[in-house]
Parts: structure tokens; C-alpha cells; sequence
């Protein structure tokens, strides 16, 4: 039987999580400001135990992410600031991440701020990844006027996960997030 006690601390530990979640989900990706860790897909969980302890749970969006140090700062700083003494942020890599999961709103922002978002993720069977030498042949729409007469650039653009492309017919120059 569950006495009063252990129900008010079950009760107090889920509103501390929600708390932290909430908390979590405002912290934005230093190399994408515009969004959020949330809007990202790489917050994949936040626990508390009960006695103020936080444990947050990432995914980068690739193994050598130079941005993890400052999302595990800025992570810690602002849970601090909610008065969460004890902070943990984990990195877990399996399953790894994939552009599949950036939320629609988060694709919004992307495209708002002129940045071309991702299509679908290509499919890859288990197992290596293929080396393929030849270009990718596929078309990115324009986040300006949303022509698809554009052409990439660049395959890499000011971080790794982004490539630099133009649009031929406002001849705007736009990043682009890669599927991954």
C-alpha cells in the first residue's frame, strides 16, 4: 500500500519533471538559434528522481557535434536558474539522430528564416553507409519565393550539418539543412 508520504513525492517528482521539461524545451541550439532543442528533435528525455535531481537525455545531430559543450551549458545553466541544484545531461547516440526529426514547427522557423528545411531522410539499410562519389541530383526549393530551379553551391555551408545553395530564379543565395 502507498502511503500519503510516497504519493506526495510521486506527485512533487512529476511536477518537477514537467517543470524541467518545459525548462529543457526553451534551451535553443547555439549553431540554429532560431530553434529550439525541442523543435530540433535532440531533447530525448528529462527525469527527476525526486530529490531535485535532473537527468536530461540528448541525441546529437552527429557523433562530433562541436555545438554538445555549449548545449550541455547552456542546458545546465538554465535548469539551474529553475532551481534544479543537481544537473546531469547525458549523450546517448543510438538510435542516432536524423533530420526526420525536426518538429514541423521547427521546419517553419527554418523556412521563416530563410533557410531551406529538410526533406525526408534517406532510407539506409543496416550496416555501413555506402560511399557514393557522385552529387546528390535532387532539387531544394527556394525558402524566399519557393522556386525549385536552384542550385547547390556549396555542399557545406557555415556549420556541417548545412550547404549553401542559390535560387536561379530570384537569385537569392540560401542555406539549407541536409538530411541526414
Amino acid at each position: 500500500m502507498v502511503t500519503r508520504h510516497e504519493a506526495g513525492r510521486a506527485v512533487a517528482r512529476e511536477a518537477g519533471r514537467a517543470v524541467a521539461r518545459e525548462v529543457a524545451e526553451r534551451v535553443t541550439d547555439p549553431e540554429l538559434p532560431l530553434l529550439t532543442l525541442a523543435d530540433l528533435g535532440i531533447l530525448r528525455a528529462v527525469d527527476t528522481d525526486g530529490d531535485g535531481r535532473v537527468v536530461v537525455t540528448v541525441t546529437p545531430t552527429y557523433s562530433g557535434c562541436p555545438a554538445m559543450a555549449a548545449i550541455r551549458a547552456d542546458l545546465t545553466a538554465s535548469l539551474r536558474a529553475a532551481g534544479f541544484a543537481d544537473v546531469e545531461v547525458r549523450t546517448r547516440l543510438s538510435p542516432p539522430w536524423t533530420t526526420d526529426w525536426i518538429t514541423e514547427a521547427g521546419r517553419r522557423k527554418l523556412a521563416d528564416a530563410g533557410i531551406a528545411p529538410p526533406g525526408p531522410a534517406p532510407a539506409r539499410a543496416a550496416g555501413p553507409v555506402p560511399l557514393t562519389l557522385d552529387p546528390p541530383r535532387r532539387r531544394v526549393r527556394c525558402p524566399r519565393c519557393g522556386s525549385a530551379e536552384t542550385e547547390e553551391l556549396s555542399r557545406f555551408g557555415a556549420t556541417a550539418c548545412k550547404a549553401l545553395w542559390r535560387c536561379r530564379a530570384c537569385a537569392e543565395p540560401f542555406e539549407h539543412v541536409k538530411e541526414i
